[in-house]
This record gives structure tokens, C-alpha cells and sequence, in this order.
């Protein structure tokens, strides 16, 4: 998801065009989607398939609105801009309530936090905007290069995890 999402938005900053711009806006909001529905997989657990089966349905539905209402009613920034940050904040509310409540027990969770305060101070880049520095540099351009970091630091944190819920998980498979 993410890397069709850096896909069009590399597309729509090479050539700007309307479809290029759908597409970029797109993807991001199926980014901030998806991860909702990875903090719900990790934080909820597969043990309840049916509960992350709907909920997954519901944001499936919720980001085909999203872009019905874009494509076909108007295609409205000020909204868009607000439904992403809407949701940028529940996952960001989600995961540190989840890093807090399991930060004596897992030691890499503060990867994870890290990650989503940081993501949500860059995303003031997205709202705030300013004349490009040394003409090259905008918000927007600092909020790309700002990400990059922040890929490889979840992704630590996700090899720690997954690490983790592995020895959890033949440590269970032992004792039965």
C-alpha cells in the first residue's frame, strides 16, 4: 500500500495532471487506512478474525466513499485534508494507548511511538505551508524527506515485534 501510495505521488510530482492528483490523494488516504487496520490487527490480536474481518470491511467502505465523493461530487482539499487528519489522529491515539499499556512488557514500543508523534509533528508540514527554502524546499517537500527516516525506524520496530510475538508464540506452543 505504501509503496503504490510513494509510486503516484512520485507520478503526480513529475506530472501534475488531474488524474495524477486523484491518484496521489488516493493512495495517501488508503496509507493512513491501511494503517489503522494494521494497529487494529496488532492491537486487537488474530485471535478475534471476525471483529477484524468487519472492521477491515468498514474501512474498505469508508475509503470508497471517500473517493466516490471526491471523484464524483467534488473534489473538495479542505475535506480531504480533514478526513486524513481525523484519521492520522485516531491512529496515532490508537498506537500510544497500545505502546503505553504494553511498555513494561515489550522494551521496543517506544519505536513505535516515536514513530506516530513524529509522523503527526511532520504532518504540521502538510497543514502549515511556506515559501520554498533556497527555492527548492516547501512543506510538502520536507514532509516527504522527513518520512523517510520514520520508514526505517517502524520497521525496526516491526522485526522486533514480530521476534517477539514469535518467541510468545512458541513459548505457548511448549506448554501445551
Amino acid at each position: 500500500v505504501s509503496l503504490n501510495a510513494w509510486f503516484w505521488s512520485t507520478v503526480f510530482h513529475t506530472r501534475d495532471t488531474a488524474v495524477t492528483e486523484k491518484l496521489d490523494y488516493f493512495c495517501a488516504s488508503a496509507v493512513v487506512l491501511h494503517s489503522v487496520y494494521l494497529c487494529c490487527v496488532r492491537t486487537l490480536g488474530l485471535q478475534r478474525p471476525a471483529l477484524i474481518s468487519i472492521f477491515r470491511a468498514f474501512l474498505l467502505l469508508f475509503l470508497a466513499c471517500h473517493i466516490s465523493y471526491l471523484t464524483l461530487v467534488r473534489f473538495d482539499y479542505g475535506y480531504n485534508m480533514i478526513a486524513n487528519a481525523a484519521i492520522g489522529l485516531l491512529n496515532l491515539a490508537w498506537w500510544l494507548r497500545w505502546c503505553l499499556r504494553n511498555r513494561p512488557r515489550l522494551p521496543h514500543v517506544w519505536k513505535c511511538a516515536a514513530v506516530v508523534l513524529l509522523l503527526q509533528a511532520l504532518a504540521l508540514l502538510e497543514l502549515l505551508d511556506f515559501p520554498p527554502l533556497f527555492w527548492v524546499l516547501d512543506a510538502h517537500a520536507l514532509w516527504h524527506i522527513g518520512t523517510i527516516p520514520l520508514n526505517v525506524l517502524f520497521y525496526s520496530f516491526l522485526v522486533d515485534d514480530s521476534l517477539y510475538l514469535l518467541k510468545a508464540n512458541s513459548d505457548l506452543c511448549k506448554a501445551d
